[in-house]
This record gives C-alpha cells, sequence and structure tokens, in this order.
C-alpha cells in the first residue's frame, strides 16, 4: 500500500437507522431485544464503515456504553446517529467504575463496554471488569470486530498459522532489550503495538537483538486514510526510520519466525540476561559459553547486542 490514499468514511447515519432499531425515546414503546448483561463490543480501527450489524444493535439497544474517553465514543455513535448515555471506564477510575457497573448488571441492563478504537482487553483496560462480571454470575457477550492486529497479520504477507501478540515493549532500552531477548527465539511471527515517537528505537533494538535479517512489517493508520505498509528486514526498516521524521498515528509491528539456525538463540539470550544481572560481561560469556557448548564468538556477540546503550 504504501502511502495509497483511501477513501474517506462515508456518512453512516442515514444507512444505520435503516438497519438497527431506533434508540432513546422512540425505542421506549418497543420491546427490549437485548437481554442484560456485559457486551464487549469491537469498534472500527479507522474506518466506520467497518463496525458490525451486531455492534450497531447492541450500541442501539445497550442501556449505558461505558468507554474510555467519553468524546471520542460519543463522537464515534454521533457518525451512526446514535446517542447512548456514557460513562468513562478507563485504568484510572476503574476502582471507582467497577461498583457502579456491577450495580447496573445487578439492576438488569445491558451494559456495552468498547475502546476508543478496536476490540476492548487488547492493549486497552477492561479485564478486570470481565473477571468481576464473571465472578459475580453475569453474562459476558463478545461482539467481534475490527482489530489492529489482525488487521496487520492478514495483510503483510508473513506467517499466520502460529503468532504471539506481545503489545507494547517497555519504553526504555534496556528492559525493552532484555524482553526481546526473551521473545528472540519463539517460533512464531511476533506482533507488537508501538507508538510513533518509540518507533525508531525499537525497530533499532529488534534488528540488534532478533537479527537484523528477520523479515518484517511495520503498518501505521489501519483502514484509515493514509494507511501505510512497508515490508522488509528489520536492518532495512530500521535503517529507512532512523533517516525519516517521526511518523504518525497508530503503528502495527510484525516480525516473522525465527529460522532453524536462530531458534537456537532464546536460551542463550535467557542465560546471557540472567548472567548479567550479577557477572561481568566477560565472566557472563565464559559461563554461558560453558553451559551450553555454542561458540564463545557467537554468545560474545549476543552478550554485545544485549547490552549496549
Amino acid at each position: 500500500m504504501n502511502g495509497k490514499k483511501q477513501k474517506s468514511s462515508p456518512d453512516y447515519s442515514a444507512w444505520v437507522r435503516c438497519l438497527v432499531e431506533a434508540s432513546g425515546e422512540e425505542a421506549a414503546s418497543k420491546p427490549r431485544n437485548l437481554a442484560p448483561g456485559l457486551y464487549v463490543v469491537a469498534t472500527p480501527i479507522g474506518n466506520r464503515g467497518d463496525i458490525s450489524l451486531r455492534a450497531l444493535h447492541t450500541l442501539a439497544e445497550a442501556d449505558v456504553v461505558a468507554c474510555e474517553d467519553t468524546r471520542v465514543t460519543g463522537a464515534l455513535l454521533h457518525g451512526y446517529g446514535l446517542k447512548k448515555p456514557l460513562l468513562s471506564y478507563h485504568d484510572h477510575n476503574a476502582a471507582e467504575r467497577l461498583p457502579e457497573l456491577l450495580a447496573r448488571l445487578g439492576a438488569g441492563e445491558a451494559v456495552a463496554l468498547v475502546s476508543d478504537a478496536g476490540t476492548p482487553l487488547i492493549s486497552d483496560p477492561g479485564y478486570k471488569l470481565v473477571q468481576a462480571c464473571r465472578a459475580a454470575g453475569h453474562d459476558v457477550v463478545a461482539v467481534p470486530g475490527a482489530s489492529a492486529l489482525l488487521t496487520a497479520l492478514a495483510s503483510c504477507g508473513l506467517p499466520t498459522d502460529r503468532f504471539l501478540f506481545a503489545g507494547f515493549l517497555p519504553p526504555k532500552k534496556t528492559a525493552r532489550q532484555k524482553e526481546l531477548a526473551e521473545l528472540a527465539g519463539i517460533p512464531a511471527t511476533l506482533v507488537f503495538y508501538e507508538s510513533a515517537p518509540r518507533l525508531g528505537a525499537t525497530l533499532a533494538d529488534m534488528a540488534a537483538v532478533l537479527g537484523g535479517g528477520r523479515h518484517a512489517a511495520v503498518a501505521r493508520e489501519l483502514t484509515k486514510l493514509f494507511e501505510d505498509m512497508r515490508t522488509a528486514t528489520l536492518a532495512e526498516l530500521a535503517g529507512q526510520y532512523a533517516e525519516e521524521d517521526t511518523p504518525k498515528g497508530e503503528i502495527v509491528i510484525v516480525v516473522g519466525p525465527p529460522d532453524a539456525a536462530e531458534a537456537a538463540l532464546p536460551d542463550i539470550d535467557a542465560l546471557l540476561v540472567q548472567a548479567l544481572a550479577t557477572q561481568t560481561l566477560r565472566d557472563a560469556v565464559a559461563a554461558v559459553t560453558a553451559a551450553t557448548g555454542a561458540k564463545k564468538s557467537e554468545v560474545y556477540q549476543r552478550a554485545l547486542a544485549l547490552t549496549q546503550g
């Protein structure tokens, strides 16, 4: 795609009115079609046309919508011609909101949970609410739909038969490299979310720890007007973004699985991380070389990659 423009989302409000029963005062005289419970509703990650008919019906029939940011969700609902009571629910007020939401469910209400974009609970708050609802005996229903990680996987051309979603890496270099070392040998495609300001540094660390020759993809602004997908090796991608201005938008990084030779490295990396925590570089290399039987030069290079910066 590489920056190819897509048409912006049209006004769906008239279309929605033909497909979803009216909410608010008009719905008061109609039989209720949504059973009490918590509904985890996926919303579009960009293009508003990607919402499902079931999601629209659920949002239209819910008694209240719990969301990260009421302004974001309010604008989203307005785009479909819907107006519902909104309650903010995020990491910073979860302890305060949880009893209120459980009380509403206990009173027989239908509560819809959404994130700012995509599927709730995927690198977003919400799992504690789901956990508490199940513990209290309330029904929890998932209303599936858009997801940035699945959209990136489906379009990047890397293996999809086995993958691991690792969310956001730590912002600090040392912690980030340590976590990458733990993931290096997993025989699966790796999927990460990343912020635009940290993209260049993260790609550089990935090239150093995972190996610059591993194939990868950087997906930006998926389903939006300036959607962009770049595929290359980690070293090539790191070089490209090092030379460019900080990109804008939401980003997904997909890294292909290691080859057979690389798959032998994770145990070495994990042992090195442990050894380097209490020993000098020289002693750690010697200890891991003796424990694994690997070539000392290879262990030394891995140790350097883990300690650089």
